[in-house]
């Protein structure tokens, strides 16, 4: 078996969506995981904690993203404004050809009621962190919570837009026109 190479991480990733989506998530093992790129289970839990993470890893990366949009708006920025901020840093996260990849491993989530609720604890968590960056910045309750609420669902919505088959528009047009829907709901012209 081969010691190290570059990119372990990444490949062992692939490997598992692969994996994951031909097989199935039950039925494929971390050890079958690591085999099929030509290395050893102990290698994959050095890079992963269960093959769970094999599909979340990188929340932190999202999570940055969010932050970083929000901490480039002018300080005077109303909440709406910093959540279409954070929006934009996190289009930048899912270019175009990560597209096929997407979809795939959220075909692989929708099957498995414990991924689901994985993926929902990611998103709440995600949107606790941003309701307290928001909160930092001096935005009073409960309108920190509602806006860092509204990111996620607008990102969500847009996310489930983007993957879906036949659609080509980027995922920052989308989530710009899920938030003007947004914006048209609570503010009707």
């Amino acid at each position: 078996m081969v010691r190290w190479q570059p990119g372990t991480r990444e490949r062992l990733q692939e490997a598992a969506l692969e994996l994951f989506a031909r097989r199935g998530y039950e039925q494929t093992t971390a050890a079958e995981i690591a085999q099929s790129v030509g290395l050893t289970e102990r290698t994959f839990f050095r890079h992963f904690s269960d093959k769970r993470e094999v599909l979340f890893q990188g929340q932190e990366l999202l999570l940055a993203a969010f932050l970083d949009g929000m901490s480039a708006a002018p300080d005077d920025a109303p909440p709406v404004e910093l959540i279409g901020a954070a929006l934009e840093s996190v289009a930048a996260f899912f270019p175009d050809d990560r597209r096929d990849r997407s979809r795939l491993r959220q075909s692989v989530i929708d099957q498995h009621p414990a991924l689901q609720e994985r993926e929902r604890h990611k998103l709440s968590t995600l949107a606790t962190a941003i309701g307290d960056a928001l909160r930092t910045r001096g935005v009073p309750e409960p309108a920190a919570t509602l806006a860092a609420e509204s990111a996620i669902t607008v990102f969500s919505v847009s996310f489930a837009q983007w993957i879906r088959a036949g659609e080509e528009r980027s995922i920052a047009e989308i989530e710009r026109a899920a938030l003007a829907e947004l914006r048209g709901l609570v503010s009707p012209r």
